[in-house]
């Protein structure tokens, strides 16, 4: 078909012609009716040749003018006719390019400039989300998914902008799939929906997948990547192809090229080949391995997993899992030794009713062959075994019996039972479903417990029966204050019903009903305290109470060790009357023997001047200044001295013991020799020790010279000591004193050979006037050994004896290197003032 100009231009230049033409036709009209006008003011006379041309003209202009609107016009009819034709051409191109649009199912959309958009055809159907109304159709965000709308919005912009074209697939929010065609075309802009045919579908769910995958891939390997272990994957020629953050600091490179480029390799040759053989053969591969990684050799668990072709690895750490590991069986390994020790025989077995575990108390218990129990038994099994060899209880049925007690492994009802042995034993057994469904078998000989709970029972029901037999009122209370036991005598001494203390009352209730026999609330208030105290507060007490009834009662109050308080009251008013006679004699006693110590230390001091005046007498007479007496008289003459002497003595012993027990004796301490003191003593016994052919033997120790004592004082400890071994050895008998210095003590020990002394009469030798000769010539007032150990005691030290009858007598005495303070109170055993008495002076006490 030829181009045609279109029937616009054509018309156009139509109307042009005509234009010209008439204005034309108006020049000539205007240019005759002047000439006319000219005539009609002229004269016929003036009327010219020249006019008449002039009219010529006009006509002719006239009538080519006619002519020329004559074809004019004839050119417009067939221009009208052409433009007809061709504008009738042009509709039926127009229906049938709307026929040819509107027979294709689609969407299309016009944009003109300057001009509202326009939908010129909707015949798109079956598209689920696609809107029926043209004006929902333009709202793209409320029916298309939010991608596919912000897709489309981008894509008009830029053909808005640039005239960019574009061919995208859409999807609907209800799932439906779209073409959408945007083009320009000058200032116009076109799109196109339309339905996804069957190929275009598929491609789009191949880009869908092929997105989703990308998507995978893409989050797949940021998760991997942020992995703490190192994973890899290896293309189908073994090639390292990819490997996280975790891999590249593994092996210690700089980034991730660096391994791809050089294919550094976390894994040792050896290895490689051995998963390179597990993995060809379609296996995955997993084992723990040493590696190197980071500079520190580790374990890992190796997992490598075969991937059409390719290969994809991961080494994890396991290190902290291997700690872990060990940590748990060393508890494990505990936990078999503690259940090894205990006394209750367990037995655990797994999900397959197998024995896993046993300690040796189970072997033992059931005298089971522990090579047997090594080959993993079931649970029936062992109770087959155990009724071979008759260590079941005797029942019915063993089918149903064994049954019931297997119906913790099959059904998880616990098992709590006891079983009486034919043997006597009685086993209490407890069964457990684990958490893997296994079970745990307690067995606990019982046999033992009941026995000695029996005797318990047995000893509680003696106790309360010895407690009602008690005179003593006993109450136990308990930690919340209320009373737990009691027996009848406090029900007696405390005048209260048993049927109301049966109700086990407060101990608040029960002061209250006592409180007016003994109203003294500050007692009771202690006592009420002490029984509701914490376990930190509690004390213990005791006292007296002196009723308004006049009994007199003891109560102590006592904490047990289970939290309870016990309290006793005991009836001590006959007692009470009793100690005070006794108080009261002991007191007369005290003051009597006061009385007789004041008279005997008078009569000596009134003693001494007369004998005085005797010895001195007689030491006159025995001189021969007075003339020369025969031998009779000089034997009386020496009795009188000796006797004199004696009785001298023993009145120094008994004012010594009289100022010791009034507490005015003073030790002066200095230095003394010790051999000194020692040949002193010895120097006063030593005519008696000839007389009875004694052997005095003396040992004193080179490192012992001096000793700080009251020198006079010490010489008569151990005169009165020799005194009394002399008096009572046997003739030709031996008396050995020994003198030697050990832990700060200067040690004299004084030994006899003779007749010894009676076990019930050592504790009484250092009791003043305690004179008993035993069989032997020794006569004394009985004070020497009472002021030896008084004397011994003033300096600090101690004097102890031993003897045995008939094999003789030791005295130890015992004076410290450094002196130091004493009371002559202590020492003499009195009861008067207290004065310590040291070196060169007194110090009150």
């Amino acid at each position: 078909m030829m181009p045609t100009t279109p029937p616009s231009g054509r018309r156009l230049r139509t109307k042009l012609q005509l234009a010209l033409l008439l204005a034309a036709a108006m020049g000539l009209v205007a240019t005759l009716l002047t000439v006319l006008v000219g005539a009609r003011s002229a004269t016929v006379a003036s009327f010219d040749f020249r006019q008449l041309a002039v009219g010529g003209l006009v006509a002719g202009a006239v009538f080519i003018a006619a002519l020329i609107v004559w074809h004019m016009a004839s050119v417009a009819r067939k221009e009208a006719r052409k433009a007809k034709t061709e504008s009738q051409h042009l509709r039926r191109n127009l229906a049938a390019a709307d026929a040819i649009i509107r027979a294709e199912p689609q969407v299309l959309i016009f944009w003109e400039q300057g001009q509202a958009v326009r939908i010129v055809s909707h015949t798109l159907t079956g598209i689920p989300g696609l809107p029926d109304q043209h004006a929902e159709i333009l709202r793209f965000g409320q029916w298309l998914e939010a991608p596919s709308a912000d897709t489309l919005k981008a894509a008009l912009d830029k053909l808005f902008t640039n005239g960019r074209s574009f061919n995208i697939i859409l999807k609907t929010i209800a799932g439906g799939t779209l073409e959408a065609e945007g083009r320009a075309a000058g200032g116009r802009a076109v799109l196109r929906f339309k339905d996804v045919s069957t190929y275009k579908a598929q491609i789009a769910r191949i880009d869908e997948q092929h997105d989703a995958l990308a998507r995978d891939i893409r989050s797949s390997r940021a998760l991997l990547e942020t992995l703490p272990m190192p994973v890899w994957l290896r293309d189908t020629a073994g090639r390292l192809v990819w490997v996280n953050s975790a891999y590249v600091k593994a092996v210690e490179a700089d980034s991730e090229l660096e391994v791809l480029e050089r294919q550094i390799e976390l894994l040792e040759t050896r290895q490689r080949r051995q998963i390179a053989k597990t993995v060809a053969s379609g296996d995955s591969y997993k084992s723990r391995v040493h590696l190197i990684a980071g500079g520190q050799r580790k374990p890992h668990d190796i997992v490598i997993l075969p991937v059409d072709g390719m290969t994809a690895g991961a080494a994890v750490d396991v290190t902290d899992i291997e700690t872990a590991q060990g940590e748990l069986d060393r508890q494990v390994a505990a936990y078999d030794r503690t259940l090894d020790r205990v006394e209750t025989a367990v037995a655990i077995f797994d999900r397959d009713q197998k024995l896993v575990f046993h300690n040796t108390a189970f072997a033992n218990l059931w005298s089971l062959d522990p090579d047997w129990l090594a080959t993993r038994p079931t649970d029936s099994d062992i109770l087959d075994r155990l009724r071979e060899i008759g260590a079941l209880p005797p029942v019915v049925s063993h089918r149903d019996w064994k049954v019931q007690v297997l119906a913790t492994s099959r059904t998880g009802t616990p098992l709590e039972d006891v079983w009486h042995l034919t043997d006597g034993r009685i086993v209490k057994v407890i069964a457990e479903q684990r958490a893997d469904g296994g079970v745990t078998y307690l067995f606990s000989d019982e046999t033992d417990r009941i026995a000695l709970e029996s005797r318990y029972n047995a000893f509680i029901d003696v106790q309360r029966e010895t407690l009602d037999a008690l005179k003593e009122g006993v109450a136990v209370f308990g930690t919340d204050g209320r009373l737990k036991l009691f027996n009848r005598a406090f029900c007696d001494i405390w005048q209260i019903p048993p049927r109301k203390l049966n109700e086990l009352p407060h101990i608040g209730e029960i002061i209250a009903a006592v409180q007016s026999l003994f109203p003294d609330a500050g007692t009771w208030l202690r006592i009420g305290r002490a029984v509701t105290a914490f376990q930190d507060e509690r004390e213990t007490f005791s006292g007296q109470m002196d009723r308004t009834d006049h009994f007199v009662i003891d109560y102590a109050l006592m904490p047990l060790p289970d939290g309870a308080t016990l309290l006793t009251f005991a009836d001590v008013t006959d007692a009470k009357r009793a100690e005070r006679a006794l108080v009261e004699r002991n007191e007369a006693l005290i003051a009597a023997d006061r009385l007789k110590t004041n008279f005997i230390g008078h009569i000596s001091y009134e003693l001494r001047t007369p004998l005085n005046t005797i010895i001195g007498f007689s030491d006159m007479l025995a001189s021969p200044i007075f003339g020369a007496l025969n031998a009779k008289q000089r034997e009386y003459l020496a009795d009188i001295m000796s006797s004199s002497k004696t009785l001298l003595a023993i009145i120094d012993d008994i004012l010594d013991l009289t100022t010791i027990e009034a507490g005015g004796l003073e030790l002066k301490l200095a230095p003394a020799g010790v051999r000194a003191i020692i040949d002193a003593a010895i120097l006063g016994i030593r005519e008696r020790a000839v007389r009875s052919r004694l052997t005095i033997d003396i040992a004193v120790a080179d490192d012992v010279t001096e000793i700080m004592v009251d020198e006079a004082r010490m010489r008569q400890v151990l005169y009165n000591l020799l005194s009394n071994a002399v008096g009572f050895s046997k003739v030709n008998g031996t008396v050995r004193l020994a003198c030697w210095r050990e832990n700060g003590m200067i040690n004299f020990r004084v030994e006899d050979d003779g007749i010894g002394i009676p076990k019930d009469q050592i504790g009484r030798v250092f009791q003043r006037f305690e004179s008993r000769s035993r069989g032997s010539e020794h006569r004394g007032a009985g004070l020497g050994l009472s002021i030896a150990k008084s004397l011994v005691e003033l300096h600090g030290g101690t004097i102890e004896i031993t003897s045995e009858e008939g094999r003789g007598t030791r005295v130890m005495v015992r004076i410290p290197e450094e002196p130091i303070a004493q009371t002559t109170d202590g020492a003499a055993g009195g009861s008067g003032g207290s004065t310590e008495r040291l070196a060169g002076g007194t110090r009150a006490a």
